[in-house]
């Protein structure tokens, strides 16, 4: 029995950090393997996939440069660090035979396609997984609004946003053990609660542009195909 599909196409959002297993800094690629393997299933199953990726596993312009470095300067470091981060996740899917495209928000035409919507969507009609660098290509912005932008731009149906923790509570699990984990909630409670799902702006875009979002635990990679068939795992963040 073909198994049914939630969402028709995503994009997904992996932490640079994740990319880097235990290690914490540059790229496991075991891991990788794993995540890649999980989209080639999906891409499989019918799913047009886009993916981000965040640079954190070698570069965070605001927390690594801070104060010793112009802001600007470490921002485009930090866009360059996702770039690295692409290019290993297209490589390891064209290994599994699936066909990628790297697309970047600042032209670098010798190592990738510069980004233009129209030909994002024809490369995911044509089952091609299509994995986005540099963030929104402007200092200031994070991946994670760099994930919503080109979610909402290609028409997504949700963002699959895989972290480190399995979906989304009343406080930082880690630090309090009374924290309460929520099986859906909405942007507005987010931003009140300031619960840091993504950073205000990228959560205000998604609401703005009523942009489901499923946060789920990445350290079961096999949590991607259970969102896209539609299983409840994580918390769903939806308009109401």
């Amino acid at each position: 029995m073909k198994d049914q599909i939630q969402y028709k196409r995503v994009l997904l959002k992996v932490s640079g950090e994740a990319l880097a297993g235990d290690a914490h800094r540059g790229l496991d690629f075991d891991v990788i393997g794993q995540v890649c393997a999980v989209i080639k299933r999906c891409v499989e199953a019918g799913v047009q996939v886009g993916v981000v990726v965040g640079g954190g596993n070698f570069w965070r312009g605001i927390k690594d440069g801070g104060d010793r470095m112009q802001r600007v300067r470490a921002d485009h470091m930090g866009m360059l660090a996702t770039v690295i981060n692409a290019l290993a996740v297209a490589d390891r899917l064209e290994q599994q035979g699936v066909p990628a495209r790297v697309m970047t928000a600042i032209d670098m035409p010798r190592i990738a396609e510069p980004y233009i919507r129209d030909k994002a969507v024809s490369h995911l009609e044509k089952g091609r997984v299509v994995v986005f660098g540099c963030g929104t290509g402007n200092p200031f912005f994070s991946t994670d609004t760099g994930a919503v932008l080109k979610a909402v731009e290609i028409g997504a149906d949700a963002i699959l946003l895989a972290k480190n923790t399995d979906g989304v509570y009343s406080a930082d699990p880690a630090k309090d053990p009374g924290a309460v984990k929520f099986d859906r909630i909405t942007f507005d409670e987010v931003l009140a609660r300031r619960l840091g799902v993504m950073d205000s702006t990228a959560t205000s875009l998604a609401m703005d542009n009523h942009m489901p979002i499923v946060v789920f635990a990445l350290k079961d990679p096999e949590n991607i195909y259970r969102v896209v068939t539609g299983a409840e795992l994580g918390t769903l963040v939806t308009d109401k």
